[in-house]
């Protein structure tokens, strides 16, 4: 049984969100916090396996609690936001500070039965996260030598990457080793709508290659890494010697939208050979088949490990499949990526 507790400010929130989860066989609702002084000490009495966070309450906000609670007593923590610019700023940084997860709050994007199953598989995935495997983001950048040996073979490259649980770090800890010369890059991270500019700009700032959130109709060009839209899927398509991204909606795949399998199947048929699939930490199997796909169409694939992983899921289920050409730690993806893309095609 998984041991919850919701700190939220609004009785309705708590109300709504006691209800739907409450559903659930394998989770229990330990208790309600309408601010971090109360959660403070019904979390030492009480115990959660995994606690819901909102990041604007009285008293103390939502981010201050956080990093003291991660500080003193680690815990996973899901965080909810309502669907504003100011506060996908708030949830990057709320990821960056050690939560799980970020989720949006009901809203007309998201209805409250999509919020409670999305939520659902937040806390499953929460319970099993390793929250103390914080990724390295201080090692050296890829020297000059790399970047020269780069730039001779990957003209017409494309580098795949798809995460979940975990993945915000773990595309961090991959993009700012990269050079900036490195081949397009697309990538999923599931995500609500507006959440993925903030994480993109962030990583922006952080990172030598341009990092945006995709368009449609984008052109994937050497150096510039593009992040699909929360809400929307991300496919690759081939125009005549360049290659572009295309954003549509269209079902849930695994869940999720957007999904990291219907991006890996495109890049499968649309660059085979020329590209380089990469499966971070994640719950459920989305990028699995897709990771399959690009092998057999003469892709190199490398999923990340369990040790390195916040929640060994998506690569899990790869591996399991024979889709990974490597199993690599999360630290040592990036000259795996290179080394894959000086490879001879």
């Amino acid at each position: 049984m998984i041991k919850v507790l919701i700190v939220d400010d609004s009785a309705i929130v708590r109300k709504i969100l006691s209800e739907e989860l409450s559903r659930c066989n394998d989770i229990e609702i330990v208790g309600t916090a309408v601010d971090p002084f109360v959660a403070r000490d019904k979390i030492v009495k009480l115990k959660p396996d995994v606690i819901t966070l909102d990041l604007e309450m009285p008293r103390m906000d939502g981010l201050s609690f956080l990093a003291k609670l991660m500080r003193h007593y680690p815990l996973p923590v899901v965080v909810l936001s309502s669907l504003t610019p100011r506060n996908s700023e708030l949830a990057i940084k709320a990821l960056e500070l050690g939560a799980v997860d970020v989720l949006a709050k009901p809203g007309a994007a998201y209805s409250t039965q999509n919020v409670s199953q999305n939520l659902i598989r937040a806390i499953r995935a929460a319970s099993t996260a390793n929250i103390r495997r914080t990724p390295d983001v201080s090692r050296p950048l890829m020297t000059s030598a790399n970047l020269n040996s780069l730039l001779s073979r990957t003209t017409h490259r494309i580098i795949a990457i798809g995460a979940s649980t975990g993945g915000t770090k773990a595309i961090e800890t991959v993009l700012r080793e990269m050079p900036a010369s490195s081949p397009g890059t697309v990538i999923v991270q599931h995500m609500p709508e507006n959440f993925t500019s903030s994480f993109a700009q962030r990583l922006n700032d952080l990172c030598q290659m341009e990092v945006r959130e995709a368009k449609d109709n984008d052109f994937v060009s050497p150096g510039v890494a593009l992040i699909a839209p929360g809400n929307r899927h991300m496919l690759l398509q081939r125009s005549g010697g360049n290659y572009l991204v295309k954003i549509k909606m269209g079902p849930l795949v695994h869940y999720q939208r957007p999904s990291v399998d219907v991006l890996f199947q495109s890049v499968a048929s649309q660059a085979g050979k020329n590209s380089v699939g990469v499966l971070l930490t994640g719950m459920g199997a989305d990028g699995a088949k897709g990771l399959l796909s690009m092998q057999h169409s003469g892709a190199r694939t490398i999923a990340q490990s369990e040790a390195s992983c916040v929640v060994f899921g998506m690569p899990k289920e790869a591996i399991k499949l024979g889709a990974a050409d490597q199993i690599v730690d999360l630290t040592n993806i990036p000259a795996a990526i290179i080394q894959a893309l000086q490879t001879e095609i």
